[in-house]
């Protein structure tokens, strides 16, 4: 199984830019990052894809006339490093369909509600406010519209009566840090399926195993 490559866009502290990292390094992701790409100068994104050696762009959107024309130099710098997978991770500009065509089921996003709940901005606040009882994380494919993709993955956490929006942030990026390296695996083993709303996940193909089921090997007949 080959390593899938990795684009990461990322507009602040790129914590989960970090957890990727984390599990690429400690072998339990099996996908390789080939760009770090971010749109603010000042981003810790970058700092952290320093330190690790990896490959940085910036693509500042303040230089741009359009939504359009950034998200067009933005798949230039991804289609030239040969990014499979866009993984969004705190990127905090909206993805127009330029980029969506250009790699059609191959964007991932995760977002700090249980989606459909709670999308846009600001939904840590909005859930202590609303008076939940659980709140969470969504991890999912990006389509057109904010925070309406098929969902991949998705994790729970209680919402606490005397949360606040800080508190409540912190144990779901928690679980951020679970779900998002979790999803990107599922790509890397080609076991995602998208079906309409639905993302399925396929079972693992062992057959490249069998041989494997006898020891001393036997012989297939």
């Amino acid at each position: 199984m080959g390593k899938v490559r990795l684009g990461i866009l990322v507009s602040g502290s790129g914590s989960n830019l970090q957890s990727i990292i984390d599990r690429i390094e400690a072998g339990a992701l099996d996908a390789e990052i080939v760009v770090v790409v971010s749109n603010e100068p000042e981003a810790y994104g970058l700092v952290r894809a320093e330190k690790h050696g990896l490959k940085r762009a910036l693509v500042n959107h303040r230089e741009f006339g359009s939504r359009e024309a950034f998200d067009r130099r933005l798949v230039e710098v991804l289609e030239a490093h040969g990014v499979e997978l866009v993984v969004l991770a705190g990127f905090m500009r909206l993805i127009t369909p330029l980029m969506i065509e250009a790699f059609p089921g191959r964007i991932m996003n995760i977002h700090p509600a249980l989606l459909p709940s709670f999308p846009g901005t600001h939904v840590w606040q909005d859930q202590v406010d609303y008076g939940v009882k659980f709140g969470g994380c969504t991890v999912h494919f990006v389509d057109e519209g904010t925070d309406t993709g098929p969902i991949i993955i998705q994790a729970v956490v209680p919402v606490l009566d005397d949360d606040t929006a800080e508190t409540l942030a912190a144990r779901i990026l928690k679980q951020e840090h679970r779900t998002y390296p979790a999803a990107i695996q599922l790509f890397a083993e080609g076991r995602l399926k998208i079906e309409g709303r639905r993302v399925r996940v396929m079972p693992l193909d062992r057959s490249r195993d069998e041989a494997f089921l006898t020891n001393p090997v036997v012989p297939q007949t």
